[in-house]
């Protein structure tokens, strides 16, 4: 069976999203301007919402450019999820950019849990509403 190539396309959506998340959550190490956001269609994947990519030291060594990272959101899932999951959604993929913004990644252990995102994503939903002071916990 030949499978049809998974399609890239623009998501301005997700984008804006990222940058409230990070913008409200006070993420002050993600550089806005260095996260992109992609919706994929035609991952073979079954349970994948979402994932980061980081643009690895080889790459900004040899291209000569800046640490980078996307989001890519797997269309088939993410946009079938309400609201409330898509932000969960961003924030956890948020919460892989470790505070060196250097390519790298943060592992899940001992740092990306359920319990974590739902905190988070109670302080943004909270900021969002109020415009109040949001915990400085997790950076």
């Amino acid at each position: 069976m030949t499978r049809l190539p998974i399609l890239y396309s623009e998501a301005p959506d997700v984008k804006k999203l990222a940058d409230e998340i990070a913008e409200k959550l006070e993420f002050f190490h993600v550089v806005p301007q260095f996260v992109f956001c992609l919706r994929s269609k035609g991952s073979a994947s079954r349970r994948t919402i979402a994932r980061i990519h980081g643009l690895g030291k080889i790459w900004q060594e040899t291209l000569n450019l800046p640490p980078s990272y996307v989001i890519e959101v797997i269309s088939e899932r993410y946009d079938r999820l309400n609201q409330e999951e898509k932000e969960k959604t961003v924030i956890h993929e948020l919460l892989h950019i470790p505070a060196a913004f250097a390519g790298g990644f943060r592992p899940h252990k001992g740092y990306i849990n359920d319990e974590v995102i739902d905190k988070l994503h109670n302080a943004f939903r909270k900021q969002r509403l109020t415009g109040g002071q949001v915990f400085k916990e997790h950076k």
